[in-house]
């Protein structure tokens, strides 16, 4: 098992581990847990850096590190709705775009087709992420100078996620007519 796939498995691992300080009553659990969540974010950058700088993509991590990402962000907003911090609505759209994109692409897997990860989809993770993490650290620094970046985050990144998974419907629809 290779360095990236590692890093891949780390970041399924942490996911539970980012839960329990998220969800219970410990000590500095939200900003331990907000810390987990930015390891973990941090570790898809790089697994797929390592991956592809050592010419070492496998299946393993072609499958599992899209089904770790959605594992960590899915974790993270159901929990952010628990706590009464984010509205359901935003997670169900969230979601249903990765179940459809995911769906769309083992039809494709079927078919021997790769789709790869779009612009669209980059900027769809990357907005998921900073809007996460501003939630998580109670939108900090901007709490100060009351401006409401986590919620304008969480904006942005439901914009991208519609985007990203119409995008990826439009270009391959030809897939869904078989």
């Amino acid at each position: 098992m290779n360095l990236a796939n590692k890093l891949t498995i780390l970041r399924i691992l942490l996911v539970p581990v980012f839960m329990v300080f998220l969800l219970n009553r410990v000590p500095y659990g939200v900003q331990i847990a907000a810390g987990i969540f930015i390891i973990a974010a941090i570790t898809d950058t790089l697994d797929g850096y390592i991956a592809r700088k050592k010419n070492q993509v496998t299946n393993f991590g072609k499958f599992m590190d899209p089904l770790a990402d959605k594992l960590l962000v899915s974790a993270a907003l159901i929990s952010l709705v628990q706590l009464g911090k984010l509205s359901a609505w935003v997670v169900v759209i969230i979601i249903a775009r990765e179940f459809t994109i995911s769906i769309l692409r083992a039809v494709a897997a079927a078919e021997g087709i790769v789709i790869a990860a779009s612009w669209w989809g980059k900027a769809k993770t990357i907005t998921q992420i900073i809007a996460i993490i501003a939630i998580l650290i109670n939108n900090f620094p901007f709490r100060y100078i009351n401006f409401p970046f986590d919620t304008i985050m969480i904006w942005v990144a439901v914009i991208f996620t519609v985007i990203s998974g119409l995008d990826y419907i439009k270009i391959n629809n030809h897939i869904l007519k078989h």
